[in-house]
């Protein structure tokens, strides 16, 4: 399998590197055509979410390096090399929330809204960037036989992608990139229910993606560990118990109150 997809005046372009764009760019499409349904301005938008993005790869590529350290204590410039893989999508939620929220209190906007918005097209960019892990053969699980893989019915391309040497293994991205297309497709019907309130299609989102997450987790063999323990699982564990708490939490609240539908804006000024 060929990392690279194409070469620029000697400057290798990594598939790595296109899967997470496509991502980005097909996720802000969605974003903005949400945003704009709410009357948003174009420049709030597209700003809230250009830094987000920015901050949110910057925690992706520092959590990861901080669980692997020691591949980086000699070589610290390689911590700037994100083309080569390595980024965990649980830094980047915690470090694209923060610069959300910062975000969204300096213009006086509602948070909850604008994760709602956002988390939606989330679920897309991570089933296409979950791709990157394939053209690196990152993001596998345990050794299989290629009978198995077959009778999963997965394509024949991605068995061959998930070989090394003589061993298939578990192409566990692909079974997290098809969790996340659908997790995208449900929560894009679940967000246009008449009495859905804001924050619970973040709720929803948070309890879904922990959910799969935790168990394709299991599968992995280069998990990011702390203390014998997937860093991952746990976090998915936490995560799942604060949607959960949160979704209930904002159920109690009257059932025309704070409706995710309705346009609750105030007047952005820049």
């Amino acid at each position: 399998m060929d990392s690279v997809a194409f070469t620029i005046f000697n400057y290798n372009i990594k598939w790595y590197s296109l899967c997470i764009l496509g991502g980005v760019i097909v996720a802000l499409f969605f974003y903005m055509k949400e945003g704009r349904r709410f009357n948003y301005p174009k420049e709030f938008l597209f700003n809230l979410f250009f830094w987000v993005v920015i901050f949110g790869i910057i925690g992706a590529r520092l959590y990861f390096c901080a669980f692997h350290f020691e591949d980086y204590q000699n070589d610290l410039l390689g911590i700037f090399r994100i083309w080569e893989g390595g980024l965990a999508i649980h830094g980047g939620i915690i470090a694209g929330l923060i610069t959300l929220i910062f975000y969204t209190k300096r213009y006086n906007v509602s948070t909850l809204k604008m994760t709602d918005i956002s988390a939606v097209p989330l679920l897309i960019a991570q089933a296409i960037g979950r791709w990157g892990n394939f053209f690196n053969q990152e993001a596998h699980g345990a050794a299989t036989t290629y009978y198995h893989l077959k009778e999963l019915h997965i394509p024949e391309k991605i068995i061959e992608g998930m070989k090394k040497g003589n061993t298939y293994y578990h192409p566990t991205f692909f079974y997290e990139s098809v969790y996340c297309l659908i997790g995208f497709v449900l929560l894009l019907l679940i967000r246009r229910f008449k009495y859905i309130k804001r924050g619970q299609v973040t709720c929803l989102y948070l309890m879904y993606y922990s959910v799969g997450r935790f168990f394709i987790e299991r599968m992995r063999t280069d998990s990011l560990m702390f203390g014998g323990f997937k860093v991952a699982q746990i976090v998915s564990v936490a995560l799942f118990i604060i949607g959960l708490l949160g979704f209930m939490i904002l159920s109690r609240k009257g059932r025309f109150e704070d409706l995710y539908n309705e346009d609750q804006r105030r007047e952005i000024k820049f």
